[in-house]
This record gives C-alpha cells, structure tokens and sequence, in this order.
C-alpha cells in the first residue's frame, strides 16, 4: 500500500511537471508563445524623455484628419511597432484600426519618432515589440482618466 501511494505521487508530480513546460512557438505557428522569465527584459523600451516627452510629441504632431471630424469620428488607433537594439522604430502595422484617414495618420506620426531608448536584459540591449495607442477626437467628445499612469 506504501509502495502504491508513492507510485501515484509520482505520476501525479510528472504530470504537473508537464503541464508546467513552456513552449516557444516559431514564426507561423497559431497559438500564444510563452517565454521564461529568463527571456524578458529588465528594462523596457521607452520614449526619450519619458511618457510625458511622448505625450507633447504625440500632441504636437497628430492631425485630427478633416473627413473623421466631419463625422464625428472619435476611439483609438492600436499601433504595433518594433524598437530595433539600437533604438530605431521598424515594422510598423495597425493592430487594430478606427477609419482609414486615422490610421493613415498615426502611421505618419508613427514613422516620424525620433529612435527610442532600447529594452535591455542583462545590459544588453535587444529588439522588442511595443504597442501604442493613438487617440482621435475632440476633447469636448473624449474621456480621460485623471490621475492614472499611461506610460512608464
């Protein structure tokens, strides 16, 4: 009976050992790739001069687009982005769209940025995939959350 209760527990502690392994899938494969903490970055990429040098540079150079204000168009633009090792911004792709003049415009604002500051682990720095989202809308027709973080 001893024997028979160690068996079991041994199976069962190989089973949750298996269901506890990672898998890394390769590029065309469907499903979500999960990574060990071993592979994440210590510091991620970020905006020279920080979320609030990002925020007046996101000011500054969006342009409402004529055809979305005459309709009265207001939401988000989700943009997808690359910032290579040595900071520049590559491989940029809507992730997820408002109309085509909106998502025409945070693509040119996208490819205007200067170079970010890279992710590094280890104190190397490495490529990294960042998602920003663009804002469109009047302000009379927009909420914001006050006080809460944005960007770090």
């Amino acid at each position: 009976m001893k024997h028979l209760f160690f068996i079991l527990l041994l199976v069962a502690s190989a089973q949750v050992g298996r269901a506890q392994q990672t898998t890394v899938l390769k590029p065309g494969q469907r499903g979500v790739p999960r990574h060990s903490s071993a592979n994440r970055p210590d510091v991620l990429p970020k905006f020279p001069g920080g979320a609030e040098a990002l925020g007046e540079f996101l000011q500054m150079n969006i342009q409402y687009p004529e055809a979305a204000r005459t309709k009265g168009v207001t939401g988000q633009v989700l943009l997808g982005f690359r910032v290579e090792a040595d900071g520049r911004v590559t491989d940029p792709h809507i992730i997820q769209g408002l109309t085509p003049e909106c998502d025409a415009e945070a693509l040119r604002v996208l490819k205007m940025m200067p170079a970010w500051l890279p992710a590094k682990r280890k104190g190397e720095t490495l490529a990294m995939p960042v998602q920003l989202p663009f804002t469109f809308g009047s302000a009379a027709n927009l909420e914001i959350e006050k006080g809460k973080v944005k960007f770090e």
